[in-house]
């Protein structure tokens, strides 16, 4: 049933007139009858008694009258519930998913800030390799992703995040510290990388592709899954690696690991907001990001 034609309908009954009805509510009188007739024709019987100096309520229009009431009251109600979730504070669960170099400090630091807040929001970061995080943002697990690299998959949108830099890092006192080394050297040295799937792990193989170099040419003795475990390795002096300098910022300054650089090898990267494809943005996804653009330099 039309609420206008209900609302249009209570005005007459309620001031007596459709004048003052159309009045009320900001309309013509042509367009308050035509409501009413609408009405009346759609439920076959006669609501309004017009034969007198005042618009009376028929017997079935007295009757409706009251259901109308109620039912226009609960559509006040229904509407006013849905501006307060439009405007109050954030509530429910954001799930986000990222993977583990911009999963490991930046994004886990800013959800923490987000979170305090919003103290009615449950945050909830997972972190995977990029294709698993792409996956579950598309098939809607995740409402959100935050990755290094872009792999192709038609249910998901990227957009620019923010900057990273992969940087190779090894220990101090390390043959590399301090210098930019060669790819010559590099095939030399132990390498320790991410598992395959993970972004830092296919920007390093981009780069490496177009240095005119492949990956299986250089010594790769150990794959971890997790970036704090290759950075852990690296620390207790098992060979070098690439990582994101965000993830090792506070190893950096420590001096618990070093940065070389790598003659020939651009890595500097975008940071990637990942969504699926056609999906509507609930509030808390809208405010974090919206929080993350003010916040991140």
């Amino acid at each position: 049933m039309d609420t206008r034609q209900l609302r249009a309908f209570c005005e007459v009954v309620e001031r007596r007139s459709f004048s003052q009805a159309a009045e009320r509510l900001g309309v013509t009188q042509p367009a308050v009858s035509l409501q009413v007739r609408a009405l009346e024709k759609r439920l076959g019987t006669q609501l309004l008694d017009r034969s007198g100096r005042r618009v009376e309520p028929t017997e079935a229009g007295a009757k409706l009258y009251r259901s109308a009431q109620r039912l226009l009251a609960l559509e006040d109600e229904v509407v006013n519930e849905l501006a307060d979730d439009a405007t109050g504070e954030l509530a429910g669960t954001l799930e986000i998913g990222a993977s583990t170099g911009p999963g490991g400090v930046v994004l886990s630091t800013l959800l923490c800030r987000f979170a305090e807040q919003h103290p009615q929001l449950h945050v909830a970061l997972s972190v995977f390799d990029t294709q698993s995080v792409v996956e579950r943002v598309a098939d809607r697990t995740l409402e959100l992703g935050v990755v290094g690299a872009a792999p192709r998959h038609r249910g998901v949108e990227y957009e620019p995040f923010l900057r990273d830099t992969i940087v190779l890092v090894c220990p101090p006192g390390h043959r590399f510290a301090g210098r930019t080394v060669t790819l010559d050297d590099l095939r030399r040295e132990n390498l320790i990388l991410m598992q395959d799937g993970a972004g830092v792990r296919q920007m390093v193989e981009e780069a490496l592709r177009r240095a005119g170099t492949r990956l299986r040419d250089l010594d790769v003795r150990i794959e971890l899954g997790l970036q704090e475990s290759v950075a852990h390795a690296v620390r207790a002096g098992h060979g070098v690696t690439f990582i994101s300098r965000t993830s090792v910022e506070a190893d950096l300054v420590a001096g618990s690991l070093v940065e070389a650089r790598v003659e020939g090898l651009d890595l500097e990267r975008e940071i990637l907001l990942v969504r699926a494809t056609g999906r509507t943005e609930t509030r808390a996804a809208r405010a974090f990001v919206e929080f993350a653009r003010e916040t991140l330099p």
